[in-house]
C-alpha cells in the first residue's frame, strides 16, 4: 500500500506521522486488513530514520488501530467505530443558487415487481456478443493510437450512426452531422451549451422530461411549460420569445402519446417564424407495437431548425452511456467545440464496439427481438388494465415505447404501492408540472412477463387504499 504522508517541519516528526496514520484508518482509507509498508521503507521513502516510524507505529499499535504479525507485517486491526471524511470540519463553501436545490439521484431499490419506466430489461443485452466486440475493439490493431480522439466520437461510430437513424428512422444525417455523447442527458447538455444564454425562455412539455427541465434551468434559462394535448405539444401555447422548444414527439414523455402530422408542421412553422431551435428528443421510438412510425421532425425540418438527440440506453444499457446528436449545419462546430470543453470525448473502446454491433446488423437484429417480448409485455399490460382498472385508471393510448400512461380521478402514492412491492412511477413523481393531470406511468422494460398480473393485481388494491375508486 503506498501511502501519503506529508511532513513539515523539524518538530515531532513521529507525531505527525501518528496523527497521519490515524486520520487515514478513522476515515476509511486504510481499511481493516491492509498491510502498511514496512517502517524500514517507510523512513527511507520519508528521509527520516527508522525510528521515528516505528515510534509512530507502535502507538498506534498500543491503542489497537495496527497489530504486528511476525513474519508478515503491519496491518490495520478492525476498528468497530470509524468517521466519514465527510464529517471533518470545513469552511462553508456554497454551490451557485441554482445549483443548491437540484437534487442528485441515486437508484434504491428493486421491487418484487418493477413497472418503473426508462429501463430496459438486461436479461436481453446479447452480453457474450458485446464481450466479443469490446474484446475486439482492445486489440492493438483497432486502436490506433494514444493520443485524444475526435470529440465528435469515432467516425466509424458516426458512419453506422447515420446509416441507422437514416435506415430505422429516416433522419437526414451524414458522418459529420452526428456527434457521439455519454447518452441523451449529454447531449441535452450540450445543446444548453451552445444555444442557450442566461435568461433565454426554453418551453417544454408540461408534464414533461423532469431532467430536461432541471438541466436548462440549471444552465440559467428561464424554463416555460406549455401544456400537451391529444396531438402534443400545444403549439399556439408556446411563448413568443422562447429560444429552445424541448419536446419528444415520437413518445410524448410520460403521457406516450405522438405528435400528429398537422402538430409537426405547426411547431416547425412557428419554429422558422420566431427564430427559435426546436430540440427533438427521440428516446425510445425504436420499439413499436402499432402504427407507422411518423416521419421526424428532424426529416421534416427544411431550414436547419431541429437538432435530434438519440440514445442506446433504452434498446442496449443505461450503464453504456452511448447518445448521439444530429446538429444542424450551423451549430455543429460549437457542439464539437462544447464536447471537447466538457470531457474531450467519450471512452473509445465503447464506441468501435457499437460501430461493429451496428455495421453487421446485430442492433438490428436485437431490436426485433426484445420488441418481440416488450411487445408480449406490452399487450399484456394494456388487457390486464382495461379488464381490471374499469372507472379507476384510463390508459392513454400509445404505440410505441417501454411504457404506457394511465390516468386516474386522485393522486396516486408510489410509497403505498412501494410497500406492497410494486414499482411504479406516479405522475407527480416524474414531472415538475403535471399540467393538472394524476396517474401514474407503467414501464414494461424489467418486468417479467409472468410478474404482471399479480404485480397489477397489486397496483390496483394500492389504488383502492389511496381513494381511487372500487
Amino acid at each position: 500500500m503506498d501511502i501519503h504522508v506529508s511532513l513539515s517541519g523539524r518538530g515531532d516528526l513521529a507525531a505527525q506521522i501518528y496523527r497521519q496514520l490515524l486520520d487515514a484508518v478513522l476515515d476509511g482509507r486504510l481499511r481493516p486488513g491492509e498491510r502498511l509498508p514496512p517502517s524500514r521503507e517507510l523512513a527511507v521513502r520519508l528521509s527520516v530514520s527508522r525510528n521515528t516510524v516505528a515510534v509512530a507505529y507502535d502507538r498506534l499499535t498500543a491503542e489497537g488501530f495496527l497489530v504486528g504479525r511476525v513474519g508478515a507485517g503491519t496491518f490495520v486491526c478492525v476498528r468497530p467505530a470509524t468517521r466519514s471524511r465527510s464529517a471533518r470540519a470545513s469552511a462553508e463553501v456554497l454551490p451557485r443558487v441554482r445549483w443548491r436545490s437540484v437534487p442528485a439521484e441515486s437508484p434504491s431499490w428493486e421491487p418484487r415487481f418493477d413497472f418503473r419506466v426508462g429501463v430496459p430489461d438486461v436479461e436481453l443485452f446479447p452480453w457474450a456478443t458485446w464481450r466479443r466486440l469490446v474484446s475486439s475493439s482492445l486489440r492493438r490493431s483497432a486502436v490506433r493510437s494514444a493520443d485524444y480522439a475526435d470529440p465528435a466520437g469515432e467516425r466509424v461510430l458516426r458512419e453506422a450512426v447515420a446509416r441507422h437513424v437514416g435506415l430505422a428512422r429516416s433522419v437526414h444525417a451524414g458522418p459529420d452531422d452526428v456527434v457521439i455523447t455519454q447518452g441523451a442527458q449529454q447531449a441535452l447538455d450540450l445543446v444548453a451549451r451552445v444555444l442557450v444564454e442566461p435568461g433565454d425562455v426554453v418551453a417544454v412539455e408540461e408534464p414533461g422530461y423532469l431532467p430536461a427541465r432541471r438541466l436548462f434551468a440549471a444552465h440559467g434559462a428561464r424554463v416555460v411549460g406549455v401544456p400537451v394535448d391529444d396531438q402534443g405539444v400545444v403549439v399556439a401555447a408556446l411563448p413568443s420569445s422562447a429560444r429552445v422548444v424541448y419536446t419528444t414527439p415520437s413518445h410524448q414523455f410520460p403521457l406516450g402519446i405522438p405528435m400528429s402530422v398537422g402538430r409537426r408542421a405547426e411547431l416547425l412553422a412557428w419554429a422558422g417564424r420566431r427564430g427559435a431551435v426546436v430540440v427533438e428528443d427521440d428516446y425510445d421510438s425504436e420499439f413499436r407495437f402499432s402504427d407507422r412510425p411518423l416521419e421526424p421532425l428532424q426529416s421534416l425540418d427544411g431550414h436547419g431548425r431541429v437538432v435530434y438527440v438519440g440514445t442506446f440506453s433504452k434498446t442496449l444499457l443505461p450503464a453504456l452511456r452511448l447518445g448521439f446528436l444530429v446538429a444542424p449545419p450551423a451549430v455543429r462546430r460549437a457542439v464539437r467545440a462544447a464536447r471537447q470543453l466538457c470531457d474531450w470525448h467519450g471512452e473509445v473502446t465503447g464506441q468501435l464496439a457499437l460501430a461493429k454491433f451496428i455495421d453487421e446488423g446485430l442492433l438490428a437484429r436485437h431490436v426485433r427481438r426484445a420488441g418481440r417480448e416488450y411487445g408480449r409485455r406490452h399487450a399484456r399490460i394494456v388487457s390486464v388494465v382495461e379488464r381490471d382498472f374499469a372507472g379507476v385508471a384510463a390508459l392513454v393510448p400509445s404505440a410505441a415505447g417501454l411504457h404506457v400512461f394511465a390516468e386516474t380521478p386522485v393522486q396516486v402514492d408510489a410509497a403505498v404501492a412501494a410497500a406492497r412491492g410494486v414499482g411504479v412511477n406516479a405522475l407527480e413523481g416524474l414531472c415538475e408540472h403535471t399540467g393538472g393531470r394524476s396517474g401514474f406511468a407503467l414501464g414494461f422494460g424489467t418486468i417479467r412477463f409472468e410478474d404482471i398480473d399479480e404485480g397489477l393485481a397489486r397496483l390496483r388494491e394500492c389504488l383502492a387504499d389511496t381513494g381511487c375508486p372500487q
